[in-house]
């Protein structure tokens, strides 16, 4: 597959691994209702949310560098996203208040790359990824995307329609559209939902099984060829409810003519409306909304379905109060159509360039969970206010289309100091739960579930592994059902860390020692299956390796064998 080369590649390829983690710090929580205690720092998964209009405490904005604060969420969040939307910089040569956007070309690709790379281990398998970008960049954002997401997870790039009116002054093209790059993270696992056509107020009348509809004159109306002489065969008399018959004839006396014909009439005698006027019954057809699945998305969208730059720009103004608003916001309906076709209720979103907050204020709207990160202080200025308003039920955007009343909350965190040190060595702020979920992750490559350990005891949980019975889906081969092989392996994990085990002593309980595995071994006979072997984590084993080898054990030291980067 053809790759890009620039200046400096070598390095962006590499970078994303080597950013610190750091912990990402509580500023404030901000509530609809009275709020509840939350905790100081962010070691917990998300909660379950609360369905549509209803979205989780765990939403989170976050101020910082968004290189860092992706590295920051993948322990927590790696795996979990279910659709990213990102409207980075363009790169336009253009000087904006609130970020630098006239980078060099090579400097811009090495600014994505990294963060497309974090991004994409970010994403679920069923996830999607949709990037707003322009003309300047778009073609080799597509390319860089085809290398790190796969050419084969092109969705599509959809067109929008960012302008409602021609630039005059131009000199060359009027430039009226911005490209919308979306990639699954596994083809074979997207799926992206149909679009529903909102029915119009005019369908005022439901019928015996709930559908709506409305109703226009059978006889033919408003044309050249309305009269008998033009249309011979469609003159004729219908029985009216009382017995009469009725024939199309116009107010002046003109004979006119039914708009179906006698055979269809009687196919769809079901749709016929009798109505009873002073000069008689008049018969009118019914024209039902269209209750189908709705149509396919398509890949143009036209600023009187989504939102321009002008309406956009007016949304963010009408909510900040004053003039301080972002050149080419997004939308609201422009995002709510994404989350609308490539999620549901209770998804988590995520926008790392998330400007002035639209992602998230229409994710909260729309019931999902979201995560924004945004850097400088319109973080606070900007995205936090918006997003207040939100929660205490604003009016403004895709409100009314959503029935959105309020409600929710979210938490404001700011990147705070780095999990380990230059030396590998853990920031005395980080609590059992944060290493936790980088102890199981180095282990598992998965995402640590709290709900799935025990809390308060050292047992994190039991990764299985399957491979006796996997097979990719790559060399088309379907998965062999694992009742007809042997019962996948397991592996337990262990982390003596914070005086978990409640030991005072100075060595707090951190030591595996003779009691400690003992304890440990107590605990294991509850956790988990027979004769599954345990990893340990703790400061230092006092155990030798044949006592070590007699319990299935083994031991890795805080903080040498775990990862740092």
């Amino acid at each position: 597959m053809p790759t890009l080369d620039w200046l400096n590649r070598a390095n962006a390829f590499t970078l994303a691994a080597k950013v610190p983690y750091r912990l990402l710090e509580q500023v404030s929580t901000h509530h609809a209702a009275p709020p509840s205690p939350s905790p100081e720092l962010l070691p917990l998964p998300l909660g379950e949310g609360r369905g549509e209009g209803s979205p989780s405490p765990d939403n989170l904005l976050i101020q910082g560098d968004n290189l860092e604060a992706l590295k920051a969420l993948i322990p927590f969040y790696r795996g979990q996203v279910k659709c990213i939307f990102i409207d980075p910089p363009y790169n336009t040569k253009s000087a904006f208040e609130h970020y630098d956007d006239n980078l060099e070309h090579a400097q811009w690709l090495s600014m994505m790359l990294p963060r497309l790379q974090l991004l994409r281990e970010l994403l679920r398998e069923d996830g999607s990824i949709w990037v707003t970008i322009d003309d300047n960049e778009g073609h080799y954002l597509k390319v860089l995307m085809d290398e790190v997401f796969g050419r084969g997870n092109f969705v599509a790039n959809v067109v929008w329609e960012k302008s409602d009116s021609p630039k005059m002054d131009s000199q060359l093209f009027s430039s009226r559209h911005d490209h919308l790059l979306a990639y699954a993270k596994q083809i074979s696992k997207f799926e992206l939902k149909r679009i529903k056509e909102q029915v119009q107020e005019h369908y005022n009348r439901t019928d015996e099984q709930g559908r709506r509809y409305y109703t226009k004159p059978l006889r033919a109306m408003g044309s050249g060829e309305d009269t008998r002489e033009a249309r011979p065969s469609l003159y004729f008399a219908l029985v009216a409810p009382d017995g009469t018959t009725v024939f199309p004839v116009k107010p002046d006396g003109v004979d006119g003519r039914w708009r179906w014909s006698q055979e269809k009439i009687s196919l769809e005698a079901n749709r016929i409306d009798w109505v009873k006027a002073k000069a008689g019954w008049a018969p009118y057809y019914r024209i039902y909304a269209d209750t189908s699945e709705g149509r396919p998305a398509e890949t143009i969208w036209a600023h009187s379905e989504v939102g321009s730059n002008r309406t956009s720009k007016a949304e963010v103004k009408a909510l900040l109060n004053d003039d301080a608003v972002f050149t080419t916001p997004k939308p609201e309906a422009l995002l709510q159509r994404i989350l609308h076709i490539a999620t549901n209720p209770n998804d988590l979103i995520l926008d790392s360039f998330l400007g002035s907050g639209t992602t998230a204020a229409v994710a909260h709207k729309m019931g999902r969970r979201w995560i924004g990160i945004e850097m400088g202080e319109h973080a606070a200025t900007h995205c936090l206010p918006r997003l207040v308003k939100v929660i205490n039920g604003e009016q403004g955007g895709i409100s009314k289309a959503v029935n959105w009343q309020g409600g929710g909350s979210f938490r404001f965190m700011q990147l705070g100091a780095p999990v380990f040190d230059e030396t590998g060595r853990i920031h005395p702020a980080v609590r059992f739960a944060t290493l936790a979920a980088f102890v199981w992750q180095q282990e598992t490559g998965t995402t640590f579930d709290a709900l799935g350990a025990k809390p308060g005891t050292p047992y994190l949980g039991t990764h299985y592994v399957f491979n006796s019975w996997l097979r990719p889906e790559s060399l088309g081969l379907s998965p062999i059902e694992a009742s007809k092989t042997a019962p996948p392996t397991g592996t337990a994990y262990y982390l003596l860390f914070n005086g978990i085990l409640g030991d005072k002593r100075p060595a707090s309980g951190n030591v595996l020692t003779r009691d400690v595995l003992a304890a440990l071994l107590a605990l294991h006979a509850k956790a988990a299956p027979a004769n599954t072997p345990l990893v340990v984590y703790g400061d230092s084993v006092r155990l030798g390796p044949q006592r070590l080898a007699a319990a299935s054990v083994t031991f890795r030291q805080i903080p040498y064998d775990i990862s740092a980067r």
